[in-house]
């Protein structure tokens, strides 16, 4: 059955663009066929697969409708801009414009430029983003300590095992103390992504490589991806820490379960019970794959909270809605109470909606300083 909602986009480019044309109806019919099959992709997704979330076709298709997809998101709300400067028009004494076919065309070239664009910036192996983070209370042994935050790597057919590798060898070359993944390592079930995720197993960091589960774990076998996570070296805190010493100093790393765990019927994030038996006075570096419980992990004395999910919002302005969503929290480092916030904008992210327009994705080196503001 055809989805109404994401048709809606494809019938007014069609409408407005399509039919207004000169063209053959043979070519109108085809074209808006076309139109309507490429705002079908997430239905297209889970014949293919049985989910939204895990569309199984050739990276190259999943690209092409991802391109195919974001023109369409794109062009419609230029093409409605046009239709409201010649509304305006007609009401204005004097007015009465009309935006020629040609202008029309402009916007839809420009859409598939910009969605092309779009879908590079998303699929590329991420740059390096330094981020500086002062702790008041950071014992001196952990002063300078760095970490490497990586977050919604997404692993599925547009981000393969190649891709895989190269943000792994990456991540190794910055030989940072820890490593630390805040969620939504895949898109798929274990038997589709087992080879995707095989490049993990090379991550390695003197303090190890530490976890949290993300919303899209869930969506599959939950329990079979903790399982085979960790058997590839990579130590989860569901609702758990560890403490990491140097010196005679400690410092706690905490991690919690994803808010979305209980509408599946696995414990919801707890960290109360992530901290039970921390030392007292060592600060708390907390992962939490969603930044929208920030205040309360703030209220209950953590001092950094990573954070991913938002993907940056993808695109500029339409971070706004999402922000929305996440507590007003989207992309970058934010101060809530004696708390930082450091929302990833992602290493990768859902193969659902792969675009990035003023959103980068990154790979984040944060380095602990004593004291001081953030940097």
């Amino acid at each position: 059955m055809i989805r109404l909602i994401p048709s809606l986009p494809a019938l007014y480019v069609a409408a407005r663009v399509v039919w207004p044309s000169p063209w053959p109806l043979a070519v109108k019919l085809a074209a808006t066929v076309l139109l309507i099959a490429a705002s079908q992709y997430h239905l297209w997704s889970r014949l293919s697969s049985g989910s939204v979330f895990a569309p199984e076709f050739p990276r190259p298709v999943v690209i092409l409708f991802n391109e195919a997809f974001g023109a369409l998101a794109l062009a419609a709300p230029m093409l409605l801009a046009l239709d409201a400067v010649a509304l305006v028009g007609w009401v204005v004494p004097g007015g009465g414009w009309a935006v020629p076919l040609a202008w029309r065309y402009a916007a839809v070239i420009a859409a598939l430029v910009l969605a092309a664009l779009a879908v590079a910036q998303a699929v590329r192996v991420p740059p390096l983003k330094d981020v500086t983070v002062a702790i008041p209370d950071l014992p001196p042994a952990f002063d300078g300590y760095t970490l490497l935050h990586l977050s919604d790597l997404h692993l599925s057919r547009l981000f393969p095992a190649p891709w895989a590798e190269a943000v792994v060898t990456r991540a190794n070359a910055l030989r940072t103390d820890l490593i630390v993944v805040t969620g939504d390592f895949i898109d798929g079930a274990l038997a589709s992504r087992r080879d995707d995720v095989a490049p993990l197993r090379a991550l390695t960091a003197p303090d190890g490589v530490w976890a949290v589960p993300g919303n899209h774990e869930y969506f599959f076998d939950y329990e079979a991806w903790m399982r085979h996570l960790g058997g590839m070296g990579i130590r989860m805190l569901a609702n758990a820490h560890t403490v990491l010493r140097r010196e005679g100093g400690a410092l706690v790393l905490a991690g919690v379960t994803d808010r979305s765990a209980p509408a599946t019927g696995h414990p919801g994030p707890d960290l109360a019970a992530a901290l039970a038996g921390a030392p007292a006075k060592a600060p708390v570096v907390l992962l939490d794959h969603q930044p929208g419980n920030a205040a309360k992990a703030a209220a209950q004395g953590v001092r950094l909270q990573l954070s991913g999910h938002t993907h940056g919002g993808m695109i500029r302005g339409l971070d706004r809605l999402v922000a929305r969503g996440n507590a007003g929290f989207v992309s970058g480092a934010y101060r809530v109470g004696g708390m930082v916030l450091y929302v990833s904008n992602g290493t990768a992210l859902w193969p659902g909606f792969a675009l990035r327009l003023g959103r980068p994705s990154e790979l984040t080196r944060i380095t602990l300083r004593a004291g001081g503001a953030l940097q």
